[in-house]
């Protein structure tokens, strides 16, 4: 059993990455970040555990989230001042979180999305269920000279009883996300153990943080002082390509 409690240790573990492709720091747009000195100072928290660049990533979902590069530049500015006004020059870009549903395949159809680096992109399925035509739609991204990264496939629980899926979609293609703070134990057990499953069979190709708010940057530092997490930083470090894929 997960327990923070049974096995800290006084030196936090070191984190396998520097670059973070999965927060939600970007002020007012999403879910995250209500302004920008409360994302600064999550920001800074973040540094304060090893993260040395960060490439936001604000929902993109249809009613709920329908961001662009009109809504998101602009706050992203006025976090840039932020940092600016506290001398602090990490790098802060972005690119987006995308759930599969009709806004999204709309804007794939007319080339209005946002990217990670080195045309990788960011989707995310529903939480009720796989979408329709994955298979399908994990081709067409890579017919487009595009990159699919699932994020936290841990937190979809159609697929706990099916764990075979998540080999298939992998060998087809879409590479997979994990979060930190499913390892953290911020969503629960399951959560946790399918992505030290996910880790064991080398199928995880990233990870983010996906931290929203000051509380998951206490979360994470407290994980960071356990065994559990040497012993997963060590397995993914093996396995993650936050800091080579996107330079």
């Amino acid at each position: 059993m997960f327990n923070f409690f049974s096995k800290k240790s006084k030196t936090p573990a070191e984190l396998c990455f520097g670059t973070d492709i999965h927060c939600h720091i970007v002020p007012g747009v999403d879910d995250g970040a209500p302004d920008p000195e409360t994302a600064a100072d999550i920001i800074e928290g973040m540094q304060s555990f090893g993260i040395r660049r960060i490439i936001a990533s604000p929902h993109v979902t249809q009613v709920t989230f329908e961001n662009d590069e009109s809504t998101i530049e602009p706050a992203l500015a006025l976090l840039h001042a932020e940092l600016d006004r506290r001398g602090n020059d990490i790098g802060v870009s972005h690119s987006a979180e995308y759930r599969i549903d009709e806004l999204f395949h709309n804007r794939l159809e007319n080339n209005e999305l946002m990217l990670l680096p080195n045309n990788h992109i960011l989707i995310e399925n529903s939480f009720i269920q796989e979408p329709w035509n994955l298979d399908n739609l994990i081709f067409d991204l890579q017919v487009k000279g595009l990159v699919p990264v699932l994020a936290h496939p841990e937190r979809y629980a159609y697929y706990y009883t099916q764990k075979n899926r998540y080999r298939t979609l992998h060998d087809a293609g879409l590479n997979l996300q994990i979060n930190l703070l499913s390892l953290a134990g911020a969503y629960g057990p399951a959560e946790r153990s399918i992505a030290e499953y996910l880790i064991k069979q080398g199928l995880v190709d990233f990870i983010g943080t996906d931290i929203h708010r000051r509380s998951h940057v206490e979360k994470i530092k407290q994980y960071l002082l356990t065994k559990d997490a040497r012993n997963d930083m060590e397995a993914l470090s093996k396995l993650v390509k936050n800091d080579s894929a996107f330079n």
